[in-house]
């Protein structure tokens, strides 16, 4: 069989496409796995920066026995938002404190709202230690050298009677940047109110109905509490609505190719004892998840001014309900007495 000319060519043409089809496909290959090598560079230098050690004996909390991890246990994390930005970052305030417990054999958060104003008596605050609001013990423990975090966890493990396992806090300008590079969070307000813009003093409205918020529309609709649809629409229930909405924004397409930009964001503005392992745990478990359960268990109390200053007064019975739910998610000892540091004021 004679093979023509044109034959030839045809067959070279074709065997020159699959070279370079095949050297196109290596060099995507290549791309991919160094854009996936630089993510994860990035991203693990990013919580090197964010990383504090609060210093505490075994690394766990004194309310527990044994070290805990995710994988085996259910455990808790104290999420704070840090206002300092009035401050120029130094001496910040807790102005946003809840304790979230997760369990890896389930598909349920429990989160609890701790009010900032909550009447408790601060310790190891060297000449600061007394009687004083909840979120003062991120201040005194910055300025007395004892470590931010470190009092606040322990205050905050104090007022529950539970472990307080892990910690994340973000400041304003990183919670607010975050959701930025997420691209927005959508929310099903249900009810309308307005809340002050930080930045600007500015009148931030909010309508009934699906709104897809930017990072500074987040951060007003999370703190609202003065206002009078804080009674019917409680912050708690709005915190809540944010944390599910994040969740699913931080799992949808497209969020990978923005990690870099999130991960400078966490390097300046976050701080957490959680390791690049358990981070990861606890993305792998909650970003697959279909079926994902947020519930609001809810510390009742009043306002009350004492000495001048106004206080959130928590009902005795109320809290001690509240620290018994806590320990029976988290599997702790059932007949270890209810101890508090809040002060009950008649």
């Amino acid at each position: 069989m004679r093979i023509t000319k044109n034959t030839q060519k045809r067959e070279a043409s074709k065997k020159k496409i699959l070279r370079v089809t095949k050297t196109v496909s290596i060099l995507l290959l290549l791309v991919v796995f160094s854009y996936a090598g630089f993510i994860f560079i990035k991203m693990k230098n990013a919580f090197d920066n964010s990383t504090v050690n609060i210093e505490r004996t075994g690394g766990k909390s004194e309310l527990r026995e044994d070290e805990v991890s995710f994988n085996d246990n259910p455990i808790s994390i104290l999420l704070l938002g840090i206002e300092d930005y009035s401050s120029k970052k130094q001496d910040g305030r807790a102005d946003t404190q809840m304790v979230i417990t997760l369990d890896p054999n389930t598909n349920d958060i429990n989160m609890v709202t701790v009010p900032r104003d909550t009447r408790v008596n601060i310790e190891n605050a060297g000449e600061y230690s007394g009687i004083h609001k909840m979120n003062a013990a991120y201040t005194y423990g910055e300025i007395t050298g004892y470590g931010a975090a470190k009092l606040q966890i322990e205050t905050v493990e104090k007022l529950l009677n539970i472990p307080i396992d892990n910690f994340i806090a973000v400041n304003f300008e990183g919670f607010r940047d975050i959701v930025d590079a997420f691209g927005g969070v959508s929310i099903d307000i249900k009810k309308g109110f307005w809340e002050e813009n930080i930045y600007n003093g500015n009148k931030i409205k909010f309508k009934q109905g699906t709104a897809h918020l930017t990072g500074e529309e987040s951060l007003a609709f999370v703190r609202m509490r003065k206002r009078a649809e804080n009674a019917t629409y409680s912050r708690e229930e709005r915190q809540r609505q944010f944390l599910k909405a994040t969740i699913d924004q931080a799992v949808s397409a497209g969020t990978i190719f923005k990690i870099g930009q999130i991960a400078d964001i966490l390097g300046k503005n976050v701080e957490t004892n959680l390791s690049v392992k358990e981070i990861y745990a606890l993305q792998k478990k909650y970003t697959k998840s279909n079926n994902l359960s947020i519930k609001t268990i809810e510390i009742k109390g009043a306002d009350k001014r004492v000495d001048g200053s106004f206080f959130y007064i928590p009902e005795e019975k109320s809290l001690k309900k509240v620290s018994k739910k806590l320990r029976n998610i988290l599997k702790l000892n059932k007949d270890t007495d209810f101890i508090t540091n809040a002060d009950f004021v008649e």
